[in-house]
């Protein structure tokens, strides 16, 4: 797909096969957050994975570095919509950086790519949500130009089903 290179580091970015989803499960639970929130019964990602992979509004994308090791994985979502007269979105979701490449500027060059990704496609806003709890990368957003703009909202539908 694309290559970024940073210190004479080389990353790959590649669309996300389903044989890439144990390592974007590790990339998930690499954090104090992930690590309690996630499973490790891999079967519900493999569905999701397929659901997002079979919708072209999707982007699920990996990284990898010199020696192939998934390092980096983020999720991209076209969202047409009407309010801002009929402004396009960039959603960036699960953007995810091994700990190990932390600090290497992946973080602030994948989102780059990602702004380019969508800007590409018509979008002409990017918006993420990211947990309350994670204060780095909330400065790591703002450092990129995002705003606290919106309080986000979330609610489990599992008991509304019929």
């Amino acid at each position: 797909m694309d290559t970024l290179t940073l210190d004479g580091r080389t990353f790959a970015l590649e669309r996300a096969a389903e044989p890439d989803v144990p390592g974007i499960v590790a990339l998930l639970t690499d954090d104090e957050i992930g690590a309690g929130r996630e499973s490790v019964d891999l079967a519900p990602y493999v569905e999701a994975f397929r659901d997002v992979d079979r919708d072209d509004a999707h982007l699920l994308v990996v990284v990898r570095d010199d020696d192939g090791m998934l390092v980096a994985t983020m999720q991209l979502t076209l969202l047409p919509g009407l309010s801002r007269g009929g402004t396009k979105r960039l959603l960036i979701e699960a953007v995810r950086v091994a700990s190990s490449t932390r600090g290497s500027g992946l973080g602030r060059a994948l989102i780059g790519w990602a702004h380019a990704w969508g800007a590409a496609r018509g979008a002409t806003l990017a918006q993420l949500t990211s947990d309350k709890r994670r204060t780095d990368a909330h400065r790591f957003y703002e450092s990129l130009g995002y705003t606290a703009s919106h309080e986000g909202f979330k609610r489990p539908l599992e008991s509304d089903a019929p």
